[in-house]
C-alpha cells in the first residue's frame, strides 16, 4: 500500500528569519505556526519556523548558525535561489497585485502563461521566485 500524502510542506533557507517571516506576514498573510526556541546569543534570533495561511504550509531555516552568519548575503548564494518557484493559488490574482503594490512591494503586472494560468511573480528577500496563480 502507497502512503496516504494529504499535503506538501517546503522549506527554503533563509538568511534573515525576521526579515524572511515579516515578508511573507506582511505581504502573503502567513502566520507563525510554530518555531524553535528563542535564542538571545549572539543577539536574539530563532532558526526555524513553520508558517501557515490557511491550508498552506511553508517551513523557513535560517541558512547559518548565528555564530557563522556573514555580515552580508552571499550573492551567489542568493542567485541560485532564483531556479526555485513557489506557486501558490491565487483566485485573484489581479487584487492581489494591487494589493501588493499598495503595500510597497515592486512587482511587475500579472502575465498569462502559454499553459493558460494567469500568474504573479515577484521575489522574496532570499532570491526566491513567488508566483501567485490561478487559471484564466
Amino acid at each position: 500500500m502507497t502512503p496516504s500524502i494529504t499535503g506538501l510542506c517546503t522549506l527554503i533557507q533563509v538568511y534573515d528569519m525576521d526579515e524572511a517571516v515579516a515578508f511573507y506576514r506582511d505581504y502573503l498573510d502567513f502566520e507563525i505556526a510554530q518555531q524553535s526556541p528563542l535564542l538571545e546569543r549572539p543577539y536574539r534570533h530563532f532558526n526555524w519556523a513553520l508558517l501557515r495561511c490557511g491550508p498552506v504550509q511553508l517551513m523557513l531555516n535560517t541558512a547559518y548558525e548565528a555564530g557563522d552568519r556573514p555580515a552580508a548575503r552571499d550573492a551567489s548564494r542568493q542567485a541560485a535561489h532564483g531556479d526555485t518557484i513557489l506557486y501558490f493559488d491565487c483566485p485573484d490574482v489581479d487584487r492581489a497585485y494591487t494589493a501588493l503594490r499598495a503595500a510597497g512591494l515592486g512587482a511587475s503586472p500579472p502575465t498569462i502563461a502559454p499553459y493558460g494560468m494567469k500568474q504573479l511573480s515577484f521575489t522574496d528577500p532570499d532570491g526566491y521566485v513567488i508566483c501567485l496563480q490561478w487559471p484564466v
